[in-house]
């Protein structure tokens, strides 16, 4: 046992004896050992320590590189010759400089090279098929910075993800590095994106995107309880993320994180300066053509599912809102009706959220997964919200073509409502017997005013 011990001491002081015979050599010697090593190493060389930061930063360097790596046709060519005509010196340039300007460069060509394959868009759901192979061609992760009451920051690594047909599931479990639910001030996501260099092994740049900055403060006033198990306690701040909360206490067990496909790509790549957290939506004109129809021609696409498998996806087209059921502010599209049964459609599977935290696991019974998408009679995104979704049972319903107990799942925010009734006829016997989406009115006429 001693002598496996002894090794990774031997290791360590092999490559501090190593560095310190480096840094003893002239400069122009470990400029000249620095010009054979590619961008990766080079890259990675520069994260040692102070000195070969800044020698591993030198713009002759980067710039050989740029011309070797980058400058392979004629379009990069002349751009080269006019970085050049800016300053006919590459010490004019700011240390860093052709470092930057290739990183940049190399993660461009790559952003364009991928986001050809967002191309294709899927009939039902009105979003690019691609995105699930997407993020992970371009190497994205997500990562969420905690602070606290006194400004301090914590930087959790994702714990787990999964992908389902519309949207992205997201996940961090910090032990220990959670603070207390009362002790978190403010919450932000940002996408990660892992530029590729040559070799895969080495330190890589990345770039950080903000896709999501929540102030915890008023959120832990109004969060709504949504399900529990022995262990956890599950609170929804807003629509889309939840905190799982120890039972026994008020420490934070893990945080949930759920993404609508539309634009997450965009999201998560080329930064967001906006504050706050809402799922994307883009409204047609309100149609006033037609005497008879408020809205027609609509499509509807959701999916509901867990953190492991899909539960139902189904699309419904040709929605229509008649005027006399505009009532209220809110247009009514009906995409399963109560009282046709040829329209009832059967849940695949028992609709509950499993959860793992480090050595533990659960499952919360009665909460699912919503990834709703509402196109426009032109196939446009009009709405979309992704969020977990609680089941609470209906007491007073009564149904005469089903015998089992009656659920009501509902979502609501300032621009759109659903609501959906489930039946329970046995343990794995679920039938979705309504679903109906209302949209508000005086946010379909305020888009429609300030586009024409």
């Amino acid at each position: 046992m001693a002598s496996s011990k002894a090794v990774p001491f031997r290791l360590r002081a092999v490559a501090t004896s190593t560095q310190k015979i480096f840094e003893k050599l002239p400069l122009e010697i470990l400029d000249t050992i620095l010009s054979y090593l590619d961008a990766s190493a080079l890259f990675s060389m520069s994260h040692t320590n102070k000195l070969f930061y800044q020698l591993a930063s030198n713009n002759v360097l980067w710039k050989k590189l740029y011309s070797a790596d980058i400058c392979n046709n004629k379009n990069q060519k002349a751009k080269l010759m006019n970085v050049q005509l800016l300053s006919n010196k590459t010490r004019d340039h700011v240390a860093g400089y052709w470092k930057e300007l290739y990183v940049k460069t190399v993660a461009h060509r790559e952003m364009k090279k991928w986001k050809r394959l967002l191309g294709p868009i899927n009939s039902h759901t009105g979003l690019p098929s691609q995105t699930e192979q997407v993020l992970r061609n371009l190497r994205v992760t997500w990562e969420l910075t905690v602070t606290d009451m006194s400004g301090r920051e914590s930087t959790l690594e994702l714990s787990w993800s999964h992908f389902s047909e519309t949207s992205l599931t997201l996940c961090w479990c910090g032990g220990d590095c959670l603070l207390n639910y009362e002790e978190i001030f403010s919450l932000q996501l940002h996408g990660i994106r892992r530029i590729a260099f040559s070799c895969p092994d080495l330190k890589k740049p990345s770039k950080r995107s903000l896709v999501a900055n929540l102030d915890m403060q008023p959120l832990t006033k109004c969060a709504q309880v949504i399900g529990q198990d022995q262990f956890v306690l599950l609170k929804l701040l807003q629509p889309g993320i939840i905190i799982g909360l120890w039972r026994d206490g008020s420490s934070v067990a893990f945080i949930m994180f759920t993404l609508h496909f539309y634009k997450l790509v965009e999201r998560s790549t080329r930064g967001s300066h906006d504050c706050s957290y809402v799922e994307p939506i883009i409204q047609p004109p309100f149609d006033d053509i037609d005497p008879e129809y408020g809205l027609h021609g609509y499509k509807l696409h959701i999916v509901l599912h867990d953190t492991v498998c899909k539960l139902m996806s189904e699309s419904f087209s040709q929605l229509f809102c008649h005027r006399a059921h505009i009532s209220d502010g809110w247009i009514q599209l009906t995409a399963i009706s109560r009282t046709n049964s040829s329209q009832h459609i059967q849940l695949s599977g028992k609709p509950m959220l499993p959860w793992r935290c480090e050595a533990l696991e659960g499952t919360v019974e009665n909460c699912c997964i919503m990834s709703l998408t509402l196109l426009d009679e032109f196939g446009n995104q009009f709405s979309c919200v992704t969020t977990p979704i609680s089941m609470e049972l209906e007491k007073a319903a009564v149904s005469y073509d089903y015998d089992g107990e009656h659920y009501l799942i509902q979502h609501e925010d300032s621009n759109i409502q659903v609501k959906m009734q489930l039946v329970k006829m046995t343990a794995k016997k679920h039938f979705v017997v309504s679903l109906i989406v209302y949209v508000s009115v005086l946010f379909v006429n305020k888009h429609f005013s300030r586009d024409y």
